[in-house]
């Protein structure tokens, strides 16, 4: 009667430390590929955001940074685009894209404003819905969301 006993304990207790194991590396593995998503809804905080994203960069080199604009926000990554100060905001985002960070830009918003994706600037990816995007981001990488 003891060895039935006995095998059950040790069953349960190499079961238990594997699951421990299990979730000590699939956690490892997630603090690795963090991942921050910066959302743009607005063009005129487009400097904003990009000054926020240009000191993460600095801050931590490692992290997958991804853009998401939709709505009104689509319009700093448009040829030719300009702040209020008359700079283009092409001298802010090629640099950042040279460096990985990614631009995603909302389909919805393209098709509804009847923007042609070649007034993009070069590198941008267009998603079909950018609101899809930022969930997808949030629920699947475990972004950080991050709204100037």
């Amino acid at each position: 009667m003891q060895r039935p006993l006995a095998f059950r304990v040790l069953l349960a207790v190499s079961l238990s430390l594997l699951f421990v194991l299990v979730h000590a590396a699939s956690a490892a593995e997630a603090s690795s590929k963090r991942t921050v998503v910066y959302h743009v809804s607005d063009s005129q905080q487009a400097s904003f955001a990009l000054r926020n994203v240009q000191n993460h960069r600095r801050a931590d080199a490692d992290i997958k940074i991804v853009v998401v604009a939709n709505g009104p926000g689509v319009d700093f990554l448009l040829s030719g685009a300009k702040d209020s100060r008359g700079n283009t905001y092409d001298v802010m985002v090629e640099p950042l894209i040279a460096e990985g960070v990614e631009f995603r830009v909302c389909g919805n918003t393209l098709e509804g404003r009847q923007i042609p994706v070649d007034q993009l600037l070069f590198d941008v990816q267009v998603v079909p819905a950018g609101v899809q995007e930022l969930a997808r981001l949030q629920l699947e990488e475990h972004a950080a969301y991050i709204k100037p």
